[in-house]
């Protein structure tokens, strides 16, 4: 049996994953990053994007917001604004919400709206990676 670390997985809405994992793979402030266990003790900033865990084997694909990591030798804890693993993803609502955000980046926003309307579409670009990710395979 590999050697596993916990994984959790926080959203303000819940506790959206918690399992003993072999290997995470995610994007961080400073590049991405593959986790296995023992890694050293570090805390950074979590990019929009694709979390991919490795578990019994297999890889199961998350999108993610933006948010903060900790990383102990024994456990890493993700805090997030979006946690959607790519099973409950609907592509086509996706597809929608970056169409919208993008049609609203051609217009004149003030900083708050261009903030909300950025996250928007970075939240609807990493849950169309990872649906089509997942479909296609590594």
């Amino acid at each position: 049996m590999a050697a596993t670390f916990k994984l959790e997985i926080v959203t303000p809405e819940a506790v959206t994953y918690s399992e003993d994992v072999e290997m995470v793979t995610l994007s961080a402030i400073e590049g991405e990053m593959g986790i296995y266990p023992m890694h050293v003790p570090l805390m950074t900033q979590l990019v929009s994007g694709e979390v991919v865990v490795r578990k019994g084997g297999q890889d199961i694909f998350i999108a993610v917001g933006e948010g903060f990591i900790q990383i102990t030798g024994d456990r890493v804890a993700i805090l997030t604004d979006m946690a959607l693993p790519s099973t409950h993803i609907d592509e086509a609502q996706a597809e929608q919400a970056r169409k919208r955000a993008e049609q609203r980046l051609q217009e004149k926003l003030s900083d708050e709206e261009l903030a909300s309307v950025s996250a928007s579409l970075a939240h609807s670009l990493a849950q169309l990676k990872v649906k089509r990710r997942s479909r296609s395979g590594p």
